[in-house]
C-alpha cells in the first residue's frame, strides 16, 4: 500500500509485513556478503591483473553488492567505493575524485533545480491536467488509459521518470475513484493496467531526452571519457524519441490486451473535472518556471537544429557548440528562477536557495560514484579482462552481437538493482568489449543504457514500478506477467532500433 498525498503529489510507500522480511534478509545478508566478498577477491591470487587492477576488483566486489542489496544507501556505497580507491591506492585522489566535477554533473543539477521549480509551481500538474481535458480523452475509458501513460512519457521527458511518476499517480487514483463513482463496472485488471502504464510510461518517456532519465547522462558521460566521443542533446533525441514513440505503441496495445477497459454505460465526461482542483489562471511563479524551462530546451536543441540546417562544418554551428553546453545552459535556465521575482516587495523568487538544495543530490554522487569507478576500470585493465571473460562465455562476436548482449545484460541487471545502478556498471564493462574486439564502442553502451530503463519485471526494478506497486493496485504476478512480455519486446525494440538508427547518426 501508499500513502498518497494528492495535493502535493507525494508518495510514501508502505511494505506489506511479508515484503518487509523480505527486504529485511535481503539487506541484512547484503550487508555481511559485500565485505566476505572484498575479502575472497582480495586474497585471490592476481594472475593476469595489475595490483591496482586486482584492489579494484576487489572493492567492485563490495561496492556492486551493496547497490544489488541496498544494505547501505546506494550513494554513499558509490562515494565509499571512491574513498576506497584512494585508500588502497587504485590510483591518487585527484584522479579518483575527478569525476564527480564532471560536466555532466552540471547539466544534472541545473535540470534537477528546473524540475524543482515545475513541482513546486505546480506547472507539471497544470500540463497533465491540460492534456486530460482535451475532448474525446475524458469520454473514453480506453483513451484515459493511454493518456495516463502517453502525459506521464512527456512529463518523463524532461523531468526524472520517479518524478514522473509522483506526479501522475494521484492524478490518475483521483481518476479510477471517479470512474468507480459514475460505474460499478470497473474492474481490477483496468486499475492495474493504469497504473502499470503509468510506470511503464515514465521508464519509456525516459529515453526520450538526455535528461529524462539518470542513465541516459551516465551513458553520455561515459562514452565522453572513454571514447572521447561527444553525444549532443539533439543527436540523442534523434535517437530516443523514435525509440519512444515504438515503444509506447506497442505497450499501449499490450496493455490494452492485458487489462481491456471497461464499456462503461455512463458517459465519462466529466472526470477529469471531478479529480482537476487547481483551477484559475496561471500564476507568476509557473509563467517564470516555464520560461525557465523553455530556454533551457531551446538552447539544448539549437545547435542539433543549426548543424541539420547549415551543417557541422558551418562557423555557426561550431561556435555554438562550444558556447552552449548542455550544462552550462542548464545552470543558466535555473539561474533565471532564482532573479524572476514572484513578489518583489517580500523579494520572493521563482524558487530560492532553501528549496532548490532539496534536489536529488543522491543520485548526483551515485553518477559521480559510478563515473569514477568506470573510468578506473579502464585504467586498470579490469574493464578488459571481464568484457573478454564474458563474450567468451556468451559466444558473441561483431558489433550487433554485442550490441544485442549489452542490451539483454543492462535488462537483466536492472531486475535486480537500480538503473542508475546498472549502468553504471554495466557501460563501462560493454565499451571495453567493443574496444577489444575492435567494434565501434557506442552501439553497445547506448543499449546497455536503454536497457537499463527497461526494467519491467519488479517493483526493485525501477523507482516508478515500486511506486505504482505500493498503491495496492498492482498484483505482483501482474507486474511479472506484463515485465517478461515488455522486457523481450524492449530488447527487440533497442536492437533494431540501434542498428537502424546509429548508422544514420554517424555512431558506427
Amino acid at each position: 500500500m501508499a500513502c498518497i498525498d494528492s495535493k502535493n503529489a507525494v508518495i510514501h510507500p508502505r511494505l506489506s509485513p511479508q515484503e518487509e522480511r523480505v527486504e529485511w534478509w535481503r539487506q541484512t545478508v547484503g550487508l555481511f556478503a559485500g565485505p566476505l566478498i572484498f575479502i575472497a577477491i582480495y586474497l585471490m591470487p592476481a594472475t593476469s591483473l595489475s595490483s591496482q587492477g586486482h584492489m579494484l576488483a576487489a572493492i567492485l566486489g563490495l561496492v556492486i553488492t551493496w547497490w544489488i542489496s541496498e544494505a547501505v544507501p546506494i550513494p554513499v556505497t558509490a562515494l565509499l567505493g571512491a574513498a576506497m580507491c584512494v585508500i588502497m591506492g587504485v590510483a591518487p585522489a585527484r584522479t579518483v575524485l575527478a569525476p564527480f566535477a564532471d560536466p555532466i554533473v552540471f547539466l544534472f543539477i541545473g535540470s534537477f533545480i528546473i524540475a524543482k521549480a515545475m513541482s513546486l509551481h505546480r506547472l507539471d500538474r497544470r500540463f497533465a491536467m491540460y492534456i486530460f481535458s482535451i475532448k474525446g480523452i475524458g469520454n473514453s475509458p480506453s483513451m484515459l488509459l493511454i493518456a495516463c501513460g502517453g502525459i506521464t512519457a512527456l512529463i518523463s521527458m524532461w523531468i526524472s521518470n520517479t518524478a514522473a511518476t509522483a506526479i501522475m499517480l494521484p492524478i490518475c487514483i483521483g481518476i479510477i475513484s471517479a470512474m468507480e463513482r459514475r460505474s460499478s463496472k470497473l474492474s481490477l485488471k483496468y486499475r492495474t493496467g493504469m497504473m502499470l502504464m503509468i510506470a511503464y510510461g515514465a521508464s519509456v518517456g525516459g529515453i526520450g531526452t538526455p535528461v529524462g532519465s539518470p542513465p541516459n547522462l551516465i551513458a553520455i558521460g561515459m562514452i565522453e571519457s572513454l571514447t572521447h566521443y561527444r553525444i549532443t542533446f539533439f543527436q540523442w533525441m534523434a535517437l530516443g524519441v523514435p525509440m519512444l514513440i515504438i515503444m509506447f505503441i506497442v505497450l499501449s496495445i499490450i496493455l490494452m490486451f492485458l487489462h481491456t477497459p471497461p464499456s462503461m454505460a455512463e458517459p465519462t465526461a466529466g472526470l477529469i473535472h471531478d479529480t482537476d482542483d487547481d483551477g484559475g489562471g496561471w500564476s507568476r511563479g509557473e509563467i517564470y518556471t516555464l520560461i525557465s524551462f523553455g530556454t533551457a530546451v531551446v538552447f539544448w536543441v539549437l545547435p542539433g537544429v543549426i548543424a541539420v540546417v547549415s551543417g557541422v562544418e558551418s562557423g555557426l554551428y561550431k561556435s555554438l557548440k562550444g558556447v552552449l553546453d548542455e550544462g552550462v545552459v542548464a545552470l543558466g535556465a535555473a539561474f533565471l528562477l532564482f532573479i524572476l521575482p514572484v513578489n518583489w516587495k517580500k523579494r520572493t523568487f521563482a524558487i530560492s536557495w532553501e528549496q532548490a538544495v532539496k534536489i536529488d543530490w543522491g543520485t548526483i554522487l551515485l553518477f559521480g560514484g559510478g563515473l569514477s569507478l568506470g573510468k578506473l576500470m579502464f585504467d586498470t585493465g579490469l574493464a578488459n579482462i571481464i568484457g573478454t571473460r564474458i563474450t567468451d562465455i556468451a559466444g558473441v562476436d561483431g558489433l550487433w552481437g554485442i550490441t544485442a548482449l549489452s542490451v539483454i545484460t543492462g535488462i537483466l541487471v536492472s531486475e535486480v538493482t537500480s538503473n542508475t545502478a546498472s549502468a553504471s556498471m554495466v557501460i563501462p564493462v560493454m565499451i571495453a568489449i567493443s574496444q577489444a574486439a575492435g567494434v565501434s564502442p557506442l552501439p553497445p553502451a547506448l543499449g546497455a543504457c536503454l536497457g537499463a530503463s527497461f526494467g519491467f519485471m519488479l517493483p526493485v526494478s525501477t523507482p516508478p514500478n515500486a511506486i505504482v506497486y505500493g498503491s495496492g493496485m498492482v498484483p505482483i504476478l501482474s507486474m511479472l506477467r506484463a515485465g517478461v512480455i515488455f522486457d523481450v519486446l524492449g530488447f527487440i525494440t533497442i536492437w533494431t532500433g540501434l542498428r537502424i538508427l546509429c548508422p544514420l547518426l554517424g555512431f558506427i
